[in-house]
Formats: C-alpha cells, structure tokens, sequence
C-alpha cells in the first residue's frame, strides 16, 4: 500500500514535534538547519525516526539533499515505493 506524499508529511509533521523547540508551523517549506534551528545530531536522531516510523534506511548519500520537509518527504516516498 503506498502512502499520499500528504500523509507521508502528516507523519513525519508528528515526528518533528518534540524538535520542533521554536514550535513554529511545519510546511514542505520548513528548512531543518535553519527554521527548525536543528543541528547535525538533531537531525540524525530525527532521520532515525522516521526511519523507524516507516520502516526504510535513507542512504546516507541522499542527506545532503534533503534540507527541507517537503525533499524529506518525496525522499521517504520515493524509498517506500521501491519496497
């Protein structure tokens, strides 16, 4: 069963939560490093959440890519679709 890009993003919203210190409002838009203030590590313990949460490995050669919500979300998408 594939997943709309918009429920891919509404979980992975709910996981960003507890990061979300400045508790601004998550869009496709929203940039980790500079709008969420997150750095590095952060971002790692995130990545491991998601992973967890849907069950894929994000290759590690793809992260310089993904800097905002949305490229993270068509990422997970494009990994589950290849299951």
């Amino acid at each position: 069963m594939t997943q709309s890009v918009d429920e891919i993003f509404e979980r992975i919203s709910m996981l960003i939560k507890p990061f979300n210190k400045k508790n601004i409002s998550i869009s496709k838009d929203t940039v980790f490093s500079i709008d969420l203030e997150l750095d590095s590590l952060t971002v790692m313990d995130l990545l491991s959440e998601i992973e967890d949460e849907f069950d894929i490995t994000v290759p590690l050669n793809m992260l310089p890519d993904l800097e905002t919500v949305g490229q993270f979300t068509e990422a997970v998408q494009k990994l589950l679709s290849e299951q």
